[in-house]
Formats: structure tokens, sequence, C-alpha cells
């Protein structure tokens, strides 16, 4: 009959020197990933929702450029309708550049799009949007943005 003996040779003070900087180094290079948040779903950014499209129009009353969720140069109208204002958002600015559009106070224009809530606030997503002789595209007919949502171009 043979016997197996094991062996245990207790690590000399090289080998533990090592383990400890290995495991050192370990929780050193997982901290930044522990550290971090999980990005926080953006619900402040309504869909376009066509079951609430609307026509509507009238002069603009302000020109504004807002953030709205990532991007931070979203051009918004503020339009007067006989006694009310509505607020419109349309695209990011460098679209609008692109297709060389620009408004002032006292355009007449004319807007479909979906009436959404932000916050306590009734907004219109613009789908399309006529001015004088001219009419602007922001967004196919299933409600999504023409423009590259990377670049706002």
């Amino acid at each position: 009959m043979l016997a197996t003996q094991v062996i245990f040779f207790p690590p000399n003070r090289a080998v533990k020197i090592i383990l400890v900087r290995a495991s050192l180094f370990l929780f050193l290079s997982a901290l930044p990933a522990l550290a971090q948040k999980a990005a926080p779903a953006d619900h402040s950014v309504p869909k376009y929702d066509l079951q609430t499209e609307t026509k509507t129009k009238g002069i603009v009353d302000e020109i504004n450029v807002l953030t709205w969720g990532t991007r931070k140069d979203f051009t918004e109208l503020i339009v007067k309708s006989g006694d009310d204002k509505i607020h419109i958002y349309l695209c990011p600015k460098p679209f609008q550049d692109e297709i060389g559009i620009s408004f002032s106070k006292g355009d007449e224009i004319a807007v479909t799009g979906s009436k959404v809530k932000i916050e306590a606030s009734d907004v219109i997503l613009a789908r399309s949007l006529v001015k004088g002789s001219d009419t602007l595209l922001f967004r196919d007919p299933k409600g999504n943005p023409v423009w590259d949502p990377r670049t706002g171009k």
C-alpha cells in the first residue's frame, strides 16, 4: 500500500509580498469600475406620439436655444396663438443651420407635431413646419427625427 503525502511549504517572505501586491493591484484596478454609477435613463425627453399629433398656427414670439436630453443646442419657438403661448421644440441648432432656416419674432408659422408633457408644461414636438412657402420636415411620418442624434445635423 502506497501512502501519498502532501507536503505543505509555508510561503516565504518574497511570495507573501508578491501576493499582497497582486491583490492590491487587482483591488485598485477594479475600484474605478465600482465607483461609476450607471447612466440614468433619460426620462425627461418624451417620445413623439402619433396619437397626440396636432396642428397649430401662430406668430413666433420668442426663439430659444435650450438644453434638452443630451443636446445643449435644441431650438425652441414660443408661438402666440390667440391668447395662448405654445412651446414648440424643433430640432438641434446644427440641423437648423444645415437646412438653412432661421426664425424671427413676428414670423407666421403652421406646425404639425406631437403634443407631449415635459414636467408640468405642454410642448409640441414639431414634425413639420410651414413658414411662408417653405415646408420643413423635422421628423419622418413615424415621428423619428430626421437629424443624426450624434451630430445634430
